[in-house]
């Protein structure tokens, strides 16, 4: 018999750990599971994330190695930067991916996520680059670009 993870999920044989998430498109043509820890959302008001995602992008993040992703026909990948990419479903538009071309992590949106997700958005990045149609009301850290950036 199958070991059954959350939500009853059967588990790849092995798989180490248990499914802590799944999530996928619009549509359903694309589903993941992460079988590890998920980072807490972090909000991306830069111009790029704010042209894929419609407005600004909520992350979380996961090891490459605790994402399994079905559905990979229907999931596509723009190079949208010389460091990084942005996956997405070509059935029905559904932003999903954002994954640095060095580094062992992927960027899930948070969106996409079912829920419960049991995470809470943590802080701002980007915001010297935010749009002019919005404000930013909570008190959450703010950082003017990336969080590798060094802070003052």
């Amino acid at each position: 018999m199958a070991q059954r993870g959350a939500k009853g999920k059967a588990i790849d044989k092995g798989a180490s750990e248990e499914i802590t998430a799944t999530g996928g498109c619009l549509c359903g043509a694309v589903h993941y599971d992460v079988r590890g820890p998920l980072r807490e959302v972090v909000n991306c008001h830069c111009g790029m994330c704010r042209k894929f995602h419609g407005h600004i992008a909520a992350y979380t993040n996961a090891a490459l190695e605790d994402v399994r992703i079905t559905g990979r026909p229907y999931l596509k990948w723009y190079n949208s930067s010389s460091f990084a990419r942005r996956g997405f479903c070509v059935k029905c538009g559904s932003s999903l991916f954002w994954q640095r071309r060095t580094g062992g992590t992927i960027s899930i949106a948070a969106g996409s996520l079912n829920a419960p997700t049991n995470l809470a958005t943590t802080r701002h990045i980007f915001v010297a680059h935010m749009g002019d149609y919005y404000k930013i009301s909570d008190r959450l850290e703010r950082l003017p670009g990336t969080m590798s950036a060094p802070r003052k």
